[in-house]
């Protein structure tokens, strides 16, 4: 190692720094020197964009972190600028998506066979699906560009989304985007988190609305010959697994069923009766099982724009998991720290696993989140903490999380 060059990050660390002890690092240890003392000052933010100013000309890269009650800050080899992306394959996932939910919007929207020969057909297709299209892919581009641009907008470097097509009852699995650089402290990370859902949540609230008005009530078909055995619990679980389905119904969150109470000016769906059940007391075991399922009442018949905007509110929730790399794991990390957030991956594993009881749909979450749920985010400055707006906001964003929440997100009867 230069003393030359130790004796010159000496006196940059001095001007933010009191110093108590140093320490030479290795290629291996990954730093080049580690302080550890006492920052000068509580506005570590500033400090941190000070320091990282003066360090820009040595090609090193400030990290600040708590060890021991002290602050430490390593000085680690700048990382070199990603290479741009040119934009194709973004390009061609998007044409592709836009294919899939135009022709899942399509076998949602059509009332009636499509004329036959390709092009009528195809002109049918397009116009029962573009509503559909429209609205899903308004739901999931404001979700990521609201990512894309707040990244943008602290320097981080963020790929434009990558939208997943897949032949699902969305005819998508949602997008992405690649953040390629690390970021800057919490304050950051809790901005470029809560981004995607705030904004995926407005346009999922205005599309749902829409929807709905174009949506009617029906009613639901009454019970079958031979009702589901009115045993324990365990064995109502096995009937309702062994029982044939002939209608699907979406689960309910608290925003969609007041979205619909405020359309309809009732809960749906309702019961044709509560028997000797109090309604409250209905609602809440309804509301986490799905069960007794309505038979012979009443329900809103979703047009696709409405299926669309619960889709929203569905993704939103899915975003919102508490867990790992998720948006959700980022207000999580940011509001009590990483090590006590990756402390609650097991709980949050065990409410999946016992969700996945009465939905089998959590149990690919609860692998998707074994799998995603061991890594989080690690700001460069660990030390700068929230700002009182910003905690509100990370609140807020747990708030919505319990407002958004669908336990079962689909359901047969």
């Amino acid at each position: 190692m230069d003393n030359g060059l130790i004796e010159e990050l000496d006196v940059l660390i001095a001007r933010v720094m009191r110093v108590e002890d140093k320490t030479l690092g290795t290629t291996q240890e990954g730093f080049v020197v580690r302080y550890r003392g006492r920052l000068l000052g509580d506005d570590t933010a500033r400090l941190y964009d000070q320091l990282e100013a003066a360090l820009f000309p040595y090609r090193l890269t400030p990290v600040f972190r708590m060890e021991d009650g002290h602050h430490a800050v390593y000085f680690i080899p700048a990382q070199p600028e990603p290479k741009p992306s040119s934009g194709r394959l973004n390009l061609i996932l998007f044409i592709l998506t836009l294919i899939s939910v135009i022709y899942t919007g399509g076998a949602m929207g059509l009332t009636q066979e499509p004329p036959p020969g390709f092009l009528p057909g195809l002109l049918a297709y397009l116009s029962a699906g573009l509503p559909f299209a429209i609205a899903i892919l308004s739901i999931m581009g404001a979700h990521e560009f609201g990512h894309y641009l707040i990244g943008r907008y602290h320097n981080v470097n963020v790929s434009l989304p990558y939208f997943i097509p897949f032949p699902n009852v969305f005819g998508t699995l949602g997008a992405v985007i690649n953040m390629k650089g690390r970021v800057k402290n919490r304050r950051v990370l809790l901005d470029i988190g809560i981004a995607g859902p705030l904004s995926g949540l407005v346009v999922s609230l205005l599309v749902l609305g829409i929807g709905l008005s174009l949506s009617h009530l029906s009613t639901l078909p009454p019970p079958p010959p031979e009702l589901p055995s009115s045993g324990g619990f365990f064995q109502q679980f096995l009937d309702r697994l062994t029982a044939p389905v002939t209608l699907t119904l979406e689960g309910n969150s608290i925003l969609y069923l007041l979205m619909k109470y405020l359309r309809f000016g009732m809960l749906l769906p309702a019961p044709a009766d509560y028997g000797s059940v109090p309604p409250v007391l209905y609602w809440i075991r309804y509301f986490f099982t799905a069960s007794p399922p309505p038979y012979g009442g009443v329900d809103v018949s979703l047009h696709p724009v409405a299926w669309a905007g619960w889709g929203g509110l569905l993704i939103t929730a899915l975003n919102l998991i508490p867990a790992g790399t998720l948006d959700g794991g980022h207000l999580i990390n940011v509001l009590i720290g990483r090590k006590r957030a990756m402390r609650l991956l097991p709980w949050i594993q065990g409410i999946l696993l016992a969700m996945s009881l009465l939905s089998i749909n959590w149990l690919i979450w609860l692998l998707l989140i074994s799998w995603l749920g061991k890594a989080y985010a690690e700001p460069l400055d660990e030390i700068t903490p929230l700002d009182p707006p910003r905690k509100a906001l990370a609140i807020l964003g747990i708030i919505i999380f319990f407002l958004v929440f669908t336990p079962i997100p689909i359901s047969g009867m």
